[in-house]
């Protein structure tokens, strides 16, 4: 069932068609539950069939804005392959294929030793490693939470210029300044599959709010699973409760 995020404001209609829409869609979290690590997430069977009739549906006007990176997108949901705005939009890949993005940062081996020295002395901790981006997750120990951001804060720094600290549940992540879902959908929406249609984005973190304000801006829509943080907002009006809402509501418009 949609919520609201804020007292007073009207929900109205969910869409029912994928008629004239354009689909912006967070992978975890928003279309399947986190799991306590990376690699043990389940897909829900026929999710990645769904999402391929959808990208028909809607004339190639789905994309995938996910901070993962593109072989595990692929991998997630093979044997079909999306437009995907991979690394927070870092990389971007068209429906054609075709991926435009910024090689590695020269600073990223360093960092990376040091985040995995890191981990290496805290177990509970991980480093996951997305060739442009890498992030340390402290979901098995929220305890690590100040530790953790320190670490990556301090890596980031030293790294110098390029670099930028992305929050998020129960991880930190070094990418590309510069890049987040925000400026990838304007970049797909100047793609003539997406051209001329209302953005809908959805998703369930901070790194979700960027594309929540673009989709906002051009005359869309932003829905978020889940409630803000304590004590936290967000300028997504309205939204699910959970991962198989969002399931449900995609179901509709196949």
């Amino acid at each position: 069932m949609p919520y609201l995020t804020e007292p007073g404001t009207e929900p109205g209609d969910l869409p029912r068609s994928a008629a004239g829409l354009a689909l912006f869609l967070d992978i975890d979290g928003t279309l399947i539950d986190i799991a306590p690590t990376p690699d043990s997430v389940v897909i829900p069977p026929g999710l990645p069939a769904m999402l391929a009739a959808l990208h028909e549906r809607t004339g190639g006007a789905l994309a995938l804005l996910t901070g993962r990176d593109l072989m595990t997108v692929d991998a997630m949901f093979a044997p079909f392959r999306l437009p995907v705005g991979a690394i927070h939009g870092a990389l971007l890949r068209d429906g054609d294929g075709r991926v435009a993005g910024a090689p590695p940062h020269p600073a990223l081996d360093a960092v990376r030793r040091r985040l995995e020295t890191f981990a290496t002395e805290r177990p509970t901790a991980l480093v996951e490693d997305k060739g442009n981006a890498i992030a340390v997750h402290f979901r098995l120990d929220p305890s690590l939470a100040g530790e953790t951001e320190a670490v990556v804060r301090a890596a980031a720094a030293e790294a110098g210029e390029g670099l930028s600290v992305q929050p998020g549940k129960m991880v930190f992540e070094i990418r590309p300044s510069g890049a987040d879902k925000g400026r990838a959908l304007a970049a797909f929406m100047g793609l003539p599959a997406f051209r001329g249609r209302r953005p809908v984005a959805v998703g369930d973190d901070l790194t979700d709010e960027s594309m929540f304000r673009v989709a906002l801006e051009t005359g869309g829509l932003a829905l978020r699973v889940g409630v803000p943080p304590a004590g936290g907002r967000s300028v997504a009006q309205r939204g699910f409760d959970g991962t198989a809402a969002v399931r449900d509501w995609l179901a509709t418009l196949v």
